[in-house]
């Protein structure tokens, strides 16, 4: 638990006098008396490597005695029959390094005890309705102790500010876990290429990448898969999967598992019968080619603007050479004239969450990429089966490819090579 108890540390040295609260994850009902399947919230399991609901941290610099304070369900062999062993107070105390911890009902009688008289509290509003309730009723008893010279905070400062930035730095140990997370990633896109033919239906492509995540020792997918063949692989987040493949189609499956509360998001587009036509060869080369040149921009100081506008002029320039733009380079990226073969940005921040935390802008300027920084790097071309600006054989391709690349001090660590991607090791994996 070293990991954590260092992030508590910075944390708490980040926030001086100030006091930190953070609440698990609510369950959720997915219908009458069965929950949905539990994930810890993020930022709180990034604290804790606790998993287990109704549960919160407290820090805080102002106690004598307690600076990492623990609520958690206590042990009751009723509940643990049904639902499993619980850490309880002890095993908060013993396994996850908490000074001190609590019964979660407790909270509502102890929290004042840690907010009163202290200026700033640390807290993420309006993301847990009922957290945020419990706060205003701890709030309102300590507005009431102003005659006993008890006071509330004065300021409520949002809790990312600070954890959100420790997030963004990925640490050697939060790399190698990811690298594990990609690992598992690239088995399960090379069996989706093995598998895959014409006349199966798209979401048995799916069942093997849940199937190989779960083999691997992936405790879920990091989101929900896209596995959209034909016409679905023009819709960005295509969800439905029920369509069968057809020959001569291409395949674009978008996935990654999670591992250890860490995330993967990788592409691949492959033919279905295991041969690109000329037209998709051609779309797919073009993709590939700004892909592999936004990769190789990725080291310190650029940002994502640049990775970004660095793909949008390598597509238009392809989009041009195959005779689907026309007109200057410059002229047509100016006026965005490849926004409808490619409509998305080229990269974002992945961690924890797929779509992870940091912000993309700072003092109102794009970003600059520092070592430990991780990001997809995710260029595409989608052509509408209705698009009639272009001619109706190249209708209905889509093509994306993504990878997940670590910036380090020299340049970039690209986590999830070993997954085809050049036309002939796509070829060769599909057959």
């Amino acid at each position: 638990m070293s990991e954590f108890s260092a992030r508590r540390k910075r944390l708490l040295e980040a926030i001086g006098d100030g006091v930190a609260w953070f609440p698990s994850a609510p369950t959720a009902i997915r219908n009458r008396d069965v929950e949905h399947s539990y994930r810890q919230d993020s930022d709180f399991f990034y604290l804790t490597g606790f998993d287990e609901p109704e549960s919160a941290l407290v820090l805080t610099n102002q106690h004598e005695k307690h600076h990492e304070i623990l609520f958690v369900r206590p042990r009751k062999r009723d509940r643990e029959i049904w639902d499993g062993p619980r850490a309880g107070v002890e095993g908060a105390v013993q396994d996850f390094g908490a000074d001190v911890a609590f019964p979660i009902e407790e909270l509502p009688k102890r929290l004042p005890d840690y907010l009163g008289n202290v200026e700033r509290l640390h807290y993420r509003l309006a993301q847990n309705g009922a957290a945020d309730a419990e706060l205003f009723d701890c709030l309102n008893l300590l507005r009431r102790g102003g005659r006993r010279g008890v006071t509330a905070p004065e300021a409520i400062i949002d809790s990312s500010a600070h954890l959100h930035e420790m997030r963004l730095r990925k640490t050697e140990q939060e790399l190698d876990t990811m690298r594990k997370a990609a690992s598992i990633t690239m088995e399960a896109h090379l069996r989706a290429m093995q598998i895959a033919r014409p006349g199966m239906h798209e979401y048995e492509v799916d069942a093997e990448l849940l199937h190989v995540f779960r083999q691997h020792g992936s405790e879920r997918p990091a989101y929900d898969s896209i596995v959209g063949s034909g016409p679905n692989a023009t819709i960005l987040h295509y969800r439905a999967g029920n369509r069968v493949m057809n020959d001569g189609e291409l395949l674009l499956v978008d996935a990654g598992c999670e591992y250890d509360y860490y995330a993967s998001d990788v592409t691949r587009t492959f033919p279905v019968n295991g041969r690109f036509s000329d037209e998709q060869r051609a779309i797919y080369e073009v993709v590939l080619t700004a892909q592999k040149a936004a990769i190789n921009v990725v080291k310190p100081g650029v940002s994502l603007q640049d990775i970004h506008v660095g793909a949008v002029r390598t597509i238009t320039e392809g989009l041009v050479a195959i005779g689907l733009l026309e007109g200057d380079v410059d002229t047509l990226v100016e006026e965005k004239k490849y926004e409808p073969f490619y409509m998305h940005r080229t990269s974002h921040w992945l961690g924890m969450d797929v779509h992870d935390v940091g912000r993309y802008f700072v003092d109102g300027e794009h970003r600059k990429l520092e070592p430990g920084f991780v990001l997809t790097v995710e260029p595409g071309i989608y052509i509408a089966t209705d698009n009639e600006d272009v001619e109706e054989r190249w209708r209905g391709i889509g093509v994306r490819i993504e990878d997940d690349v670590a910036v380090t001090a020299s340049g970039f660590d690209l986590l999830t090579e070993g997954i085809p991607k050049e036309v002939d090791e796509v070829e060769a994996a599909c057959a």
